[in-house]
């Protein structure tokens, strides 16, 4: 059986888009990624779709996945942080939505307990080379 992994997103907005990570149908974190910006390198979360994620070891993040097969988009990452400047088009994984006060923009939506969600992230993909992630935007009314 294919291994996968699906991120449903909240609406974007000014400290990025907010979603929640499924392992199979089972949710396990939460995901943080810059707001859309027409898929801009380094500025935007990536489009809607079905991306094929591969095993690297990050000169900075170390063991992780990145996300290939995105349109016009490389070095696209799983990896730590805390609010969307920390994203950089990468995604971001944690534990809890807070708002968090930075030196630069003072009060800042993010998340917190970002090292337990990457280090659930892999162990849940211990073993696996690759998987298959589904982007999708939750709809909303």
């Amino acid at each position: 059986m294919e291994r996968s992994f699906t991120i449903i997103r909240c609406p974007s907005f000014e400290d990025g888009t907010f979603g929640m990570m499924l392992d199979d149908k089972l949710p396990f974190c939460l995901t943080l990624e810059r707001k859309w910006l027409d898929n801009k390198k380094g500025e935007s979360c990536i489009p809607n779709g079905i991306y094929l994620c591969k095993r690297i070891t990050s000169p900075k993040f170390g063991n992780t996945f990145e996300i290939t097969n995105v349109p016009n988009r490389t070095e696209i990452l799983f990896h730590k942080g805390n609010i969307v400047d920390d994203s950089h088009g990468c995604i971001i994984l944690g534990e809890q939505f807070e708002p968090i006060r930075t030196y630069e923009h003072g009060l800042r939506n993010g998340i917190l307990s970002s090292g337990k969600a990457f280090d659930e992230f892999i162990e849940r993909t211990s073993g696996l080379q690759e998987f298959n992630l589904y982007i999708l935007w939750a709809k909303w009314k």
